[in-house]
C-alpha cells in the first residue's frame, strides 16, 4: 500500500525545498547545516531531492553538498545514490567534495575511494577524455590520486607526475604551442587538437588576430560568455573577423545548457560592451529563462516600490521576464507603494521589462495589499501571487485584510510565495499564518543566478504535485563494474 503524504508532512517537505532554493551559495561550510538538517528531518524525501537537483538545479555547490551528505549517510541506498552521483562530477568537484568530507564533516568512508578509483579507471580508459581533464584540472586529478593512494596508469602517471606527456597527447601539445616561435604555429596547434581556451591562452607566446581566431573556434558558447572580459582585453571585439565569430557564439548560447539563465546578464555589467553585444547578451539570458519550464498557472506579481526598494524592483522585472517568458497562463504586474501600478511590457524578453519598469521609482510608504484589492475589484482571479519586498506592510490596505477579502469575494485561495529583499521583517507571513495561510519564502541575498530557482516552485500546477514529481525521481545506483562484494 503507499504511503500517504499528510499536509503536514507536505508543509515540511516544501520547507525543505525552499530552504534548499533559496540559500545563497559559494560557502559550503554554510551550506552544511541546511543539509544535514535535511537529510536527519526527512531521509527519504532527501534521497529523492538530490538525484531531483542533479537534473533540475542549477548551483554546483548544492550539487557538491548532496554527494558529500549521502556519501557519509548510514543508509545504504543513499551510499550508493551518492556513489553513483559523484561519477557525474568533474574532477575539480569531486576534489571538492572529498575535501569537504575530510576536514567538516570528518568522514571519508570506504565506498568514497571506491567511487574515486571508479571515477579515475573510467577517464583513464578515454585517453581523449582523460587528456582534457589532464590540462584542464591537473591539480584536482593529482590530489585525488594522491589522497587515497590510487596507482594512476602508466600513460596518466606520464602526464599528471613525471611530466613527459607521450607524443599526440594533449600535454605535449600544450607544450608545443608554449615553444611556438611563430604565432601562426601556435594558432593551428590549437584548433588542430581543440585545447581548451583558458589552457591555450596561458601557453600561448602571443595574442595575434590568427589566435583570436583559434581562441574562439575552440571555445564553447559558455567559454565564451565567461570569458567576454579577457576576449575583450585582448582587443577580440575589434577584429571584425573574430567579431563575427563571437556573434556566432553567443547566438549558440541561447540554447547551451551550461549556462545560468543569468550569467549573460552579469557579463553585460561586467565589461563595457557595445550595443549589439548587449542586446545578444540580453537574448541569451532570456533563451536560458525559457528553457526552465512552462508556467500553467495564472500569476500575479506584486512589486514593492516604497522607499529604499531599489533593489526590489531590480528583482521584480528579472522575475518578471522570467514568467512572461514561460508563461502560458496571464501574468498581471504590478509596482505599488500606497497604490498600485500596472506594469506591462511590450514583449517577454528582461530587455522588454527594464523598459516597462524605467519609469519606476523607489518612494513613498508600503500598503502590500493595494494590488490585491485591484485585482478583487476587477475580479480578476490569479492561482498563485509573487510578492517582492522586505514585508515592511505599514500602511492600509494591509496584505492579510486584502488576501482574505479577494479568498471571500472570489472564493479562490492563490499560493502565495514572497521573494524578501533588504532587510526583510515578517510581518506579512506572520500575519497571514495567524490566519491559516502558509506562505512560501525565497530569501533574495544579492545572487541573481538563484533567481532561475523560484522556477520549480511556479511551474508545477500546484505544490503536491512538486512534491509528487520529486519523489518520482528514482535514486541512483551503484555502476555494474562498482557492485558491492
Amino acid at each position: 500500500m503507499a504511503t500517504r503524504t499528510t499536509t503536514t508532512e507536505a508543509d515540511a517537505r516544501l520547507g525543505v525545498l525552499n530552504s534548499l532554493l533559496s540559500t545563497p551559495h559559494r560557502d559550503l561550510e554554510s551550506l552544511k547545516t541546511l543539509h544535514t538538517s535535511m537529510i536527519a528531518r526527512d531521509p527519504l524525501f532527501y534521497g529523492h531531492l538530490a538525484a531531483w537537483y542533479f537534473g533540475r538545479g542549477d548551483v554546483r555547490d548544492h550539487k557538491e553538498l548532496f554527494v558529500a551528505t549521502l556519501l557519509t549517510s548510514t543508509i545504504d541506498v543513499h551510499r550508493d545514490a551518492g556513489f553513483a552521483l559523484l561519477l557525474r562530477l568533474p574532477a575539480f568537484q569531486i576534489a571538492r567534495v572529498v575535501d569537504f568530507m575530510k576536514t567538516s564533516l570528518k568522514k571519508t568512508p570506504r565506498s568514497t575511494k571506491t567511487a574515486v578509483t571508479t571515477f579515475l579507471r573510467r577517464l583513464e580508459a578515454d585517453d581523449a577524455r582523460f587528456d582534457r581533464a589532464a590540462v584542464r584540472q591537473k591539480k584536482a586529478l593529482k590530489h585525488l590520486y594522491a589522497t587515497f593512494h590510487i596507482k594512476p596508469s602508466a600513460r596518466a602517471d606520464a602526464i599528471l607526475f613525471k611530466e613527459t606527456p607521450p607524443a599526440g597527447s594533449l600535454a605535449a601539445v600544450v607544450k608545443a604551442i608554449a615553444h611556438a616561435t611563430d604565432p601562426n604555429v601556435a594558432a593551428s596547434l590549437i584548433v588542430e587538437h581543440r585545447v581548451p581556451y583558458p589552457i591555450a591562452a596561458g601557453a600561448v607566446p602571443a595574442v595575434t588576430p590568427a589566435v583570436l581566431v583559434a581562441f574562439i573556434d575552440v571555445m564553447t558558447p559558455a567559454e565564451v560568455v565567461n570569458h567576454l572580459g579577457a576576449l575583450k582585453e585582448r582587443g577580440a571585439l575589434d577584429v571584425p573577423e573574430v567579431k563575427k565569430l563571437i556573434d556566432v557564439q553567443l547566438k549558440a548560447a541561447e540554447s547551451d545548457s551550461r549556462i545560468s539563465a543569468f550569467k549573460a546578464k552579469a557579463a553585460i555589467a561586467a565589461v563595457d560592451l557595445d550595443e549589439d553585444t548587449e542586446e545578444a547578451l540580453a537574448r541569451i539570458t532570456d533563451a536560458q529563462v525559457k528553457r526552465k519550464g512552462r508556467i500553467t498557472r495564472s500569476t500575479a506579481l506584486l512589486v514593492d516600490k516604497s522607499g529604499s526598494m531599489t533593489e526590489a524592483i531590480e528583482v521584480g522585472k528579472r522575475i518578471a521576464s522570467m514568467i512572461s517568458g514561460v508563461a502560458e497562463a496571464p501574468l498581471h504586474v504590478f509596482a505599488f507603494d500606497t497604490a498600485a501600478i500596472p506594469v506591462t511590457a511590450k514583449g517577454p524578453n528582461l530587455s522588454d521589462w527594464e523598459k516597462a519598469f524605467a519609469l519606476i521609482r523607489a518612494d513613498g510608504g508600503t500598503a502590500c495589499g493595494a494590488p490585491i484589492d485591484v485585482l478583487r475589484k476587477a475580479g480578476t482571479v490569479v492561482d498563485q501571487i509573487v510578492m517582492v519586498t522586505d514585508e515592511g506592510d505599514n500602511t492600509p490596505p494591509l496584505f492579510v485584510d486584502a488576501y482574505a477579502r479577494y479568498r471571500e469575494e472570489l472564493r479562490v485561495s492563490p499560493d502565495v510565495l514572497i521573494v524578501r529583499v533588504g532587510a526583510a521583517s515578517t510581518v506579512v507571513t506572520s500575519g497571514l499564518a495567524a490566519r491559516g495561510v502558509a506562505a512560501q519564502t525565497f530569501t533574495f541575498a544579492g545572487d541573481y543566478y538563484a533567481l532561475p530557482n523560484l522556477l520549480p516552485l511556479l511551474t508545477q500546477p500546484n505544490r503536491q504535485e512538486l512534491l509528487t514529481e520529486i519523489l518520482a525521481v528514482p535514486l541512483p545506483t551503484r555502476p555494474a563494474e562498482a557492485a558491492k562484494a
